[in-house]
């Protein structure tokens, strides 16, 4: 394998190109109007502050911050005097949460925390730029009820810039109390009485209802779901909104927002990278949602649930930087126009990263970066005689860890992805100086890989690993599959929604059908006495697979179901054992069980284990926290001719939202004993 690593002057010549064309303000202004308007003050960006108010103004946007608790109060743009809601005392404006929890649990002590500072200060202050800190130091002294953790929200506004600048910088000293923490987000509440249209992704773009509309409607199940049964506005009327129906994909939230189609105005938040952000590439969260609300979730569980939660014991010191990410305006457009304009600047903030005007310590510039390449391979000798090229591989670097699966759960570091070419190769780009561990996945191939080797990125340097070989779990050839291996469900059968408790949005984005709710109430619709069974050769996933393994209600609790696969063995090899490999693209407090042509059999033949904290039925995912099994099957289960797979829950549950999503499912025959494997 070639490894190497070099000192890159073509590297650092990027850098200080990016540099250059920062201070020049090549992507970040015009010397025109800006986008969507506005125009260029010649003065400068202004500062100025009372005793309960600082104010940045760059004659394009207004920003102010109540003071010295760092929040977000005011946005002045475009003649409207505030894009943010000031109606709601406790939901005005923008603001920073933490969820967190201290160990052992004591009364009084956790739960969610609403960030207020303490102290004020001005960090730069220049006609071009102006930079200010608010931040919070905790001590032994305070309260259960102040999150243990020291925090600097930063915010930023530089000249001809239509919108502003944020990040936090957090901070746990050695000596500090035990705790784990789920959720570090910052939420913004833009204006009700402007703002009615969401966009969060080409496809995902309504009207959504008011909080006047929900207002008379019916709570559901979860309590986040309303169905909408005297909206204000009778379009809505028995629909249901809930905010999880819009989750994104973190490689796919880097821009959302709302438009006002009155003013004309658009309200965007702009994530150029996700390197702080929790859970890869993958990881569901909340983007925009019903109040109007716009988040920027750094890290949370809502959908992967407590996997990706931070824990610390005493004697355990950490810092980081949750973004910088910019608010972005824009105007004198139609819907189209704004959202495309919005698009352009997320390409502009992305050339920016790493931005060069942050000034916080534990910031890294792109200068003190470095950045590893090489080309992965696919070695799976049943699918092909020789390596094949990952084609679009997802390929990262997170902390080192035990599995193939443990940049997932990693939240304390930043983790750096990106795709592979149609050939496997892959550049993964301004990286922060640290250890490593080199982590993929390939689609349309079940498994994952962590490199063995510690790879250390230096500032500056370029390190080449050459062709990296990804062995997929194989024990033998394929008796049969069921499903694509590409860590979503959405391929399976999914239920069509109660016509009564519908959100039409979805009804003409069929690959988008799983974000209805109540689908976990349809099972029984289309299985209304047996459960799934699937017959190898004859039946299609697509339409007798369900989704979901779900539970059945009697009325008081969700009993076990018991699926079946039925598959005919030509010959039995007796030359070793047979191997399921079952891949879970979500799990929610679920135990599977395998039987082999025999469900009464006094225990089972392979049993998963317990697993799940996922939320990926309950907020309408198509999947959540990847797992993958295999079991041995001894070939004496088995007999000519016909013979069945059940797979079965192991207990009855109380939960509703119990169930597992499976991702993928293979049967592989004991291996050849004497000749090289063929070629399938």
């Amino acid at each position: 394998m070639k490894n190497s690593e070099s000192f890159c002057p073509f590297y650092v010549v990027l850098c200080l190109l990016n540099i250059g064309l920062q201070l020049a303000g090549v992507f970040g202004r015009s010397d025109g109007p800006v986008p969507g308007g506005g125009v260029d003050a010649s003065g400068g960006v202004k500062l100025t502050c009372d005793p309960k108010h600082v104010t940045i103004d760059n004659g394009i946007i207004q920003l102010t911050l109540a003071s010295p608790i760092g929040r977000i109060v005011g946005l002045k743009y475009h003649g409207a005097d505030n894009l943010l809601d000031s109606h709601e005392p406790k939901l005005w404006g923008a603001y920073f949460d933490v969820s967190y929890n201290v160990i052992p649990p004591r009364s009084g002590a956790g739960g969610l925390h609403r960030v207020e500072a303490t102290k004020y200060a001005v960090i730069t202050e220049k006609p071009d730029i102006v930079e200010v800190s608010f931040s919070a130091e905790w001590n032994p002294s305070l309260t259960d009820s102040v999150v243990p953790l020291n925090f600097d929200i930063r915010y930023i506004v530089r000249k001809g810039d239509s919108g502003f600048y944020t990040y936090v910088a957090v901070e746990r000293l050695k000596d500090w109390p035990d705790m784990d923490m789920s959720l570090h987000v910052f939420v913004f509440r833009p204006n009700k009485q402007l703002f009615n249209y969401m966009a969060v992704s080409d496809e995902i773009q309504l009207v959504m209802p008011t909080e006047a509309d929900r207002a008379n409607g019916v709570t559901l199940a979860p309590r986040e779901a309303v169905l909408m049964t005297n909206p204000v506005d009778p379009a809505f009327k028995g629909q249901v909104d809930d905010k999880y129906e819009y989750i994104q994909e973190q490689k796919d939230s880097k821009l959302k927002g709302w438009i006002s189609d009155t003013s004309k105005i658009g309200f965007w938040l702009i994530q150029p990278s996700t390197e702080y952000m929790n859970g890869g590439p993958l990881k569901y969260d909340l983007s925009c949602h019903n109040g109007p609300t716009c988040v920027m979730v750094f890290t949370g569980e809502h959908v992967y649930g407590d996997d990706v939660d931070m824990v610390f014991k005493k004697g355990e010191g950490w810092n980081k930087v949750f973004g910088p990410f910019f608010t972005y305006v824009n105007s004198e457009q139609d819907r189209a126009g704004l959202w495309k304009d919005a698009k352009s600047q997320l390409e502009k903030e992305t050339q920016l990263w790493p931005y060069c005007f942050i000034q916080h310590k534990d910031y890294t510039p792109a200068a003190q970066r470095g950045s590893v390449v090489g080309q992965l391979l696919v070695d799976d000798k049943y699918l092909s005689p020789t390596p094949k090229e990952a084609c679009k591989a997802m390929v990262g670097l997170a902390a080192p860890g035990t599995t193939n699966e443990a940049w997932q759960s990693e939240a304390k570091g930043y983790n750096f992805w990106t795709e592979a070419d149609e050939k496997g190769n892959f550049c993964i780009k301004n990286v922060r100086p640290g250890d490593y561990n080199l982590y993929g996945f390939v689609p349309g191939i079940v498994g994952s890989l962590r490199h063995p080797q510690l790879i250390t990125v230096k500032p500056g340097n370029e390190i080449n690993l050459g062709q990296v070989m990804f062995k997929p779990p194989r024990n033998g050839p394929t008796v049969w599959e069921l499903g694509i291996p590409n860590r979503s469900a959405k391929e399976f059968f999914i239920p069509n929604p109660d016509p009564k408790a519908l959100n039409k949005f979805w009804l003409d984005k069929p690959d988008q059908k799983f974000r209805q709710w109540g689908l976990w109430d349809r099972y029984p619709v289309y299985w209304p006495k047996e459960d799934v069974v699937f017959e190898v050769g004859r039946s299609n996933y697509s339409k007798d697979w369900c989704f979901a393994h779900f539970y059945r209600s009697d009325g008081k609790v969700w009993n076990p179901t018991t699926w079946q696969i039925i598959f005919d063995l030509p010959e039995v090899c007796t030359t070793g054992s047979y191997t399921i490999h079952i891949a879970l693209a979500a799990a929610e407090l679920t135990n599977t069980l395998v039987y082999v042509n025999n469900i009464n059999a006094r225990r089972e033949h392979y049993d998963t284990g317990t697993w799940g904290d996922d939320n990926a039925i309950a907020r309408h995912g198509d999947h959540g926290f990847y797992r993958f099994f295999s079991g041995s099957l001894p070939s004496n289960l088995f007999v000519k001719g016909k013979n069945t797979i059940y797979l079965k829950q192991a207990r009855s549950q109380t939960y509703m939202f119990a169930g597992v999503m499976y991702d993928y499912i293979r049967l592989e025959a004991p291996p050849p004993s004497t000749a090289q494997p063929k070629e399938l």
